[in-house]
């Protein structure tokens, strides 16, 4: 497996694609799962090292699914690269569950759809986004193909297509962590400033492509980038949906820089070294999540499959909901090391 041919061709697939508004670009997703599968600790999956090409050749795969030409694949995949958080700020606590995170929006659409018709026309999840719900559900496959790896392992079985099926899992996981760590992924002014501007920002759509596809590519980033920034592994304590809200809150912080740079012209400069840290510490930032949750997985899929997990879809379950036909997500269990 060539990492040089997989992303070639991986670049013929997406940019032949309709519509084609593409996160991160191809170089920024393969560097950010390159290195994530390059840090993982001894104690963990290492076998993914042995398919980090194939990973990284596989990390803009979610993109394609984004095509009109596949409606159905469209429909359920274009909210999963986006957490658009200033457009559902009603919400005090986000839901542990993508339905009833609908629900609430609906709600709320009929609640302000006659004071205020066109932010209801917005309180869907189209225009507020369902990355975190994507990612935490990856995660769980992720989880669940590892448990059967480390069965078939102890019965001394093959696990070639177990562990190739692990490292699509991080390829597809990696996609969203990946979004999730560029700044206008994490916001209603992704593709240009919305609402009232007094400092004057670009409205022009083509600030996100301009950030994350010209500048990354025009830079060059590579593994040895960010690498040394990863650090050690973390994020091993708490809820893995906690977890991946944090980190999205963390990088949406940085939106009003992003724009500031545009506005001097900083992704116009390659010598620019505001421009850079900024690619460098989002592409370093979700790297080391990537390189987090996938140790994070291998460490949890050795615990009991169950194990401090109610059923969700149990009516007897206390939280169960008959609205959506199950009880939020429960937290994630401790990981000891």
């Amino acid at each position: 497996m060539k990492c040089k041919s997989s992303i070639a061709a991986l670049l013929i697939t997406v940019f032949c694609l309709p519509e084609a508004a593409y996160p991160w670009g191809v170089r920024a997703h393969s560097v950010i799962d390159h290195t994530a599968v390059n840090m993982l600790p001894e104690d963990g999956p290492v076998f993914l090292k042995k398919y980090a090409d194939y990973i990284a050749g596989s990390a803009s795969i979610p993109d394609s699914w984004r095509g009109a030409s596949e409606p159905f694949s469209k429909i359920e995949e274009d909210p999963n690269h986006g957490w658009f958080r200033e457009q559902f700020a009603f919400m005090k606590v986000v839901p542990r569950s993508r339905y009833e995170f609908v629900l609430e929006l609906y709600r709320e659409r009929l609640r302000i759809e006659k004071t205020d018709p066109e932010n209801a026309r917005l309180m869907n999840v189209r225009w507020t986004g369902t990355l975190p719900y994507a990612a935490a559900e990856v995660y769980g496959h992720l989880v669940a193909d590892m448990h059967i790896l480390r069965r078939e392992r102890v019965a001394g079985r093959d696990t070639a297509f177990l562990e190739q099926t692990c490292a699509f899992y991080v390829a597809w996981m990696g996609h969203y962590i990946g979004d999730g760590a560029q700044p206008l992924h994490d916001t209603i002014h992704h593709d240009g400033w919305q609402g009232p501007d007094p400092s004057g920002y670009t409205r022009d759509p083509k600030i996100h492509g301009r950030f994350e596809s010209n500048y990354v590519d025009a830079i060059a980033l590579t593994e040895q980038d960010i690498a040394p920034r990863i650090g050690q592994p973390g994020h091993l304590q708490g809820d893995v949906f906690d977890l991946i809200l944090t980190h999205l809150d963390e990088a949406g912080s940085n939106v009003e820089t992003i724009y500031k740079l545009d506005k001097r012209g900083a992704f116009a400069n390659i010598h620019d070294q505001e421009a850079r840290e900024m690619v460098y510490s989002r592409t370093a930032a979700g790297a080391r999540m990537l390189r987090d949750l996938v140790y994070r997985a291998w460490l949890e899929s050795a615990l009991p499959p169950a194990m401090g997990k109610p059923n969700p879809v149990d009516v007897n379950n206390q939280l169960y909901n008959s609205e959506t036909g199950s009880a939020p997500a429960s937290r994630s269990p401790e990981i000891i090391k």
